[in-house]
């Protein structure tokens, strides 16, 4: 009992401590000495304990991710300072029009995420163009992040025929094809995609309704009085990124982003070379942005391996993955709050999986029903504050608070896939 308080009570917690906005360096491993202390891990003896189970989980992240996110934000950072992102911005505006910024944005991350670009990624990629067409239109900057995890983690991240491993995981274990059930997959998607966007863009036009608009800040890319490189010197990049994605994704799978964004950002450095402002602070900025980024995402990633060893999360798992009832809802609320507790939809799917696969396809459940629905449930509560995606996006990317941004995030990717969760799930039990 007191190791379930302990881990309900140090998510909440930590929910509460990132909305406030304290710093995820003390925020997470502080909420996670008190899961481990109510649980009984010792803080430093043992096989198992505090600081070798934390420190496991942050330096497995950083291991895995360094390159992509020391890349991507190299990739961002390009684009900003040599002004091709405000090119490319501008264009698109041009093009058009001032009310469809929102919509440029969206469909950026919602080509790359399904060309296969890691959806960390993808926000340091887009941010800048985001930025400048947030700019040009005179909408609340507040409102990027949502917009950029719209794009990423909703209606592209889980849908059939995705790259993201949201998808591909799982394969391994129901024997299916990243195509499972690709015809509701296919409606729930469009149905997501204009829903919320329909909302992101009523919650956009409220604030600005009520005396909302672009505040610049300091550090913002200046751009007043300054020559351009041509648009197409800011697409190129991009689509070099995209192509080399797609062609290495199948054989080097996550590996494939390094080459990818290191051929993405070769191409803007050759491309727009002349055009740069001051290439070394570019380069140390991005740096420093990577590093940031990532310690706060691992930061959160070892709370989640703190939250995995305790008594508790076992007694969770074996309760959401054994509930009564349609075995389809029964998956669906075990991956969601699985997914919920470790802040991770992989890490939902992955923990989850073993278990319910085996035990939903003995019982005659549709391995590509189970599939897609298993995918698009991860893809709702791991949008909660301590995510480690949403950290990155709304704190290291957009520099902003959870207080101003993350409700629109929570509306456009916690509500949005609940309802296409929803409506997935009528659709195989009643077609």
């Amino acid at each position: 009992m007191l190791s379930m308080i302990g881990l309900v009570g140090g998510l909440a917690l930590l929910i509460v401590l990132t909305l406030r906005g304290m710093n995820l360096f003390i925020s997470a491993p502080l909420c996670a000495v008190i899961v481990a202390l109510c649980s009984n891990v010792p803080l430093f003896t043992g096989d198992v304990n505090f600081v070798s189970a934390y420190m496991d989980g942050f330096a497995s992240f950083v291991a895995a991710w360094f390159f992509m996110f020391l890349l991507g934000s190299l990739f961002g950072k390009f684009m900003e300072d040599t002004g091709a992102a405000d090119s490319v911005a501008r264009w698109i505006i041009g093009k058009l029009g001032r009310q469809q910024a929102v919509l440029a944005v969206v469909l950026a991350c919602a080509i790359l995420t399904y060309g296969g670009v890691s959806v960390f990624v993808v926000a340091f990629s887009v941010y800048p163009m985001a930025l400048s067409l947030f700019k040009d239109a005179d909408l609340p900057r507040r409102f990027i992040p949502a917009a950029l995890a719209f794009g990423s983690v909703t209606f592209t991240m889980t849908s059939a025929g995705s790259p993201e491993i949201q998808n591909w995981i799982p394969i391994q274990y129901l024997g299916t094809s990243p195509y499972a059930a690709w015809e509701v997959s296919l409606v729930v998607a469009v149905f997501m995609a204009i829903f919320g966007y329909w909302w992101l863009r009523k919650l956009i036009n409220k604030a600005v309704a009520n005396g909302e608009r672009f505040e610049t800040r300091e550090g913002d890319p200046e751009i007043a009085d300054r020559k351009l490189p041509h648009p197409v010197s800011g697409l190129v990049p991009l689509m070099v990124v995209l192509t080399l994605s797609f062609l290495f994704h199948d054989e080097l799978k996550q590996n494939a982003l390094i080459i990818a964004l290191t051929g993405g950002v070769l191409a803007i450095a050759i491309i727009n070379y002349r055009y740069f402002i001051n290439v070394s602070s570019a380069i140390a900025e991005a740096s420093t942005g990577a590093l940031i980024a990532i310690g706060n995402t691992a930061a959160v990633v070892g709370f989640g391996s703190i939250a995995k060893i305790t008594p508790a999360f076992g007694e969770a798992v074996a309760f959401m993955t054994s509930l009564p009832g349609n075995e389809l809802v029964g998956a669906a609320v075990a991956v969601s709050v699985i997914a919920g507790l470790t802040g991770s939809a992989s890490g939902g799917q992955a923990i989850a999986l073993p278990v319910l696969g085996p035990h939903y396809i003995d019982a005659g459940v549709n391995p590509d029903q189970l599939h897609r629905i298993v995918a698009i449930s991860s893809g709702a509560l791991d949008s909660l504050p301590h995510n480690g995606y949403v950290v990155t996006t709304i704190r290291a990317i957009c520099r902003e608070t959870h207080q101003a941004a993350y409700w629109p995030v929570a509306a456009v990717t916690v509500v949005v896939p609940f309802i296409g969760l929803a409506m997935a799930i009528g659709l195989f039990i009643w077609w």
